[in-house]
């Protein structure tokens, strides 16, 4: 009796640190996708059966380590504090807990749109994508593999340029911003420091910034700014979708998805 209750407890402690690796297994599966993935996706990448996978998800799911939106699921809560413990960079400083505050609502506005989800912050003259969420039909952009863009081509760049005036001031009167915005990345890029100056006034008024193709051929961008607890302009919360599904209606509606987001972002951040 006493060898049969030995290779029962055996047993038992095996199957829990299978259990285990495969949990790790799924968390490092949705770390490295960068997006949210549905029970399919994370079946069909990790190997595991649906049903041990739907199991495994829905543990830590309840654990708090993982996030579901819709039928979507990202790493977050504890697991996005240790991912990210201090929060992001922004101009030499972080906004402490700030990934754990915004992430559910860049997955709620990526639920909405169904468009690549973009969160950038100033860095020097250009802009850094500190967050980016996308499905599998991403609309491709140069910034793709680089994870930065120029400010003044880009909504997320027009936005913080409209909103900091010390930014602003230091790139319009920098000499060499003056020929790089005269040099057009598209046939739709706005040029010159004046024309661009009333753009940016325009967004200040919306409270929404927008690329009509300016960056990259066929890809359209909306684009509202993030206040910090000290009321400056922080971050940029950006949607990205192809140039085709923007009827003169649809950017419009979808800067307003995203000016609602980020409106929302700036309450968790307050808080």
């Amino acid at each position: 009796m006493f060898v049969a209750s030995d290779r029962a407890r055996r047993a038992e402690a095996a199957s829990a640190l299978g259990s285990l690796e495969r949990g790790i297994e799924v968390l490092l599966c949705l770390a490295a996708g960068m997006r949210p993935m549905n029970l399919t996706q994370v079946h069909r990448s990790t190997g595991f059966s649906k049903t041990t996978t739907h199991r495994l998800l829905g543990t830590l799911q309840r654990r708090g380590l993982v996030t579901r939106t819709g039928g979507d699921y990202t790493v977050g809560g504890r697991v996005a504090d240790l991912v990210a413990p201090r929060g992001w960079a922004i101009q030499g400083r972080r906004l402490p807990g700030s990934r754990r505050a915004v992430l559910p609502h860049l997955l709620q506005l990526y639920e909405a749109t169904r468009q690549t989800v973009n969160l950038a912050v100033p860095d020097g003259f250009e802009l850094a994508y500190v967050e980016r969420l996308y499905g599998h039909n991403r609309v491709k952009s140069p910034s793709d593999g680089l994870d930065r863009a120029p400010l003044y081509c880009t909504a997320a760049g027009k936005v913080l340029l409209a909103h900091d005036a010390g930014l602003r001031t230091a790139f319009l009167s920098a000499p060499a911003l003056r020929r790089v915005t005269g040099r057009t990345a598209t046939g739709r890029t706005v040029t010159g420091p004046a024309a661009l100056e009333r753009e940016l006034a325009a967004v200040r008024g919306e409270g929404v910034g927008y690329a009509r193709e300016e960056f990259a051929e066929g890809v359209c961008c909306a684009a509202a700014p993030v206040f910090g607890p000290d009321g400056g302009v922080c971050m940029a919360v950006a949607v990205a979708a192809p140039a085709g599904a923007m009827g003169t209606a649809a950017l419009p509606r979808l800067g307003a998805a995203v000016r609602r987001t980020a409106r929302q972002i700036t309450g968790a951040l307050s808080l």
